[in-house]
């Protein structure tokens, strides 16, 4: 039966949420406050890696190793690329659980990702310090993402095969009975559906403060990206992959200079804890300085190189890093989806598969992904 389904946020989540469930037949209305990929959201900015190094958690692995066809079919119909297939390389200090139970779980899956050596590592990627470093994991087939070009095409190519898109903020709904009806807009306007989706990344604890409250904690985040010296081919996406510096649990991550905006650098730590609707979105001198110092360690052909621009942006972070795709507790036709905890962007399509699924029970529910698994202590542990 084709029924109107509502879904609220068009980050990436949202968008594939929508698209799957447009592909499955049904009428579909996607609304999103400022846009697709807007700079507000977690899902905007410049670029995302797409890894299937995770260590223990293989459900991962399978989510990135299936999501990889579904953006690089996106990339072939954009007059821009949205893949990047420059590879990511992962590095650590020592042959850790992480390092050795990636490997255990790409073998099973026949992912063709190589362990390197210090030496081959140094060898093959000359503008990297290898200092302190034991092996690597290099996996040829993955790369970048295009962050906020990849979700506005997928959102005109929604709307021009027959869904809605709408520019429109949503209120907190309300309702006593054991469905949710209707959906009110700050305009005053009343949207009636069958079903809803609510994917809205760093405001749905917002929306939704009693049930999820602090099992979601939205978090600042900081980037910054620095110009290689004039001529330099080194940091190049057919050079130097997408990279992760395990560094003991503390990683350091970053990007080759794609389309020339420069190389990108961030620490990956939770930051101070933010109002996705109020902070601030000024780069701090503390986080800048922690970055150089990092980058001056790590590559020696960027030290003093000039900053060509910075973002500030958000993670939700669940209380476990899983994510969260599952009911509503009192109203059985809204699925809440969020969680993204850092490393979201890549999974979108099979979010937005197993979302769709999920919603019109075609599926049985991952308890990793159940509201009952998040907690209000936070503890990380997925990476």
């Amino acid at each position: 039966m084709r029924e109107h389904i509502v879904v609220i946020g068009a980050g990436v989540f949202g968008a594939w949420t929508a698209h799957h469930l447009l592909q499955a037949g049904h009428q579909v209305t996607l609304l999103d406050a400022w846009g697709p990929g807007n700079s507000r959201a977690s899902s905007g900015g410049e670029s995302r890696l797409i890894r299937a190094a995770y260590g223990k958690d293989a459900i991962y692995t399978r989510m990135a190793r299936d999501s990889l066809p579904q953006w690089q079919a996106l990339s072939d119909i954009a007059g821009l690329p949205i893949f990047i297939p420059c590879g990511i390389l992962f590095f650590f200090p020592t042959e850790e659980p992480y390092a050795l139970d990636t490997l255990a779980a790409h073998r099973e899956l026949g992912l063709p990702t190589e362990i390197l050596t210090q030496a081959e590592l140094a060898g093959r990627f000359p503008m990297i310090d290898f200092a302190g470093v034991q092996i690597g994991i290099y996996e040829p087939t993955f790369g970048a993402l295009m962050a906020r070009r990849s979700v506005q095409l997928l959102v005109q190519n929604f709307a021009r095969s027959g869904g809605t898109y709408l520019t429109a903020a949503a209120l907190p709904p309300r309702s006593s009975a054991e469905r949710l009806s209707e959906l009110l807009l700050d305009s005053g306007e009343r949207i009636a559906a069958d079903r809803f989706v609510f994917a809205l990344g760093p405001w749905l604890p917002n929306l939704f403060p009693e049930v999820i409250g602090p099992r979601i904690r939205v978090t600042r985040q900081e980037v910054f990206y620095f110009a290689a010296p004039a001529g330099e081919r080194r940091f190049l996406p057919d050079q130097i992959p997408g990279w992760a510096d395990f560094n003991a649990g503390d990683m350091f991550y970053g990007f080759p200079d794609i389309e020339a905006r420069g190389v990108k650098l961030a620490h990956d730590i939770h930051g101070a804890e933010v109002d996705p609707y109020t902070q601030d979105r000024r780069p701090s001198t503390e986080s800048l300085d922690e970055v150089i110092a990092y980058r001056d360690r790590r590559f020696p052909l960027l030290k003093g190189a000039l900053l060509t621009g910075s973002e500030v942006c958000q993670y939700e972070n669940s209380s476990n890093g899983d994510f969260l795709i599952d009911f509503h507790p009192v109203w059985d036709n809204v699925l809440l989806v969020g969680g993204g905890s850092g490393h979201g962007f890549k999974h979108g399509p099979e979010v937005g598969r197993y979302a769709a699924r999920r919603l019109l029970g075609s599926v049985e529910p991952e308890p990793r992904f159940s509201l009952a698994s998040k907690a209000e202590t936070h503890h990380r542990e997925v990476h």
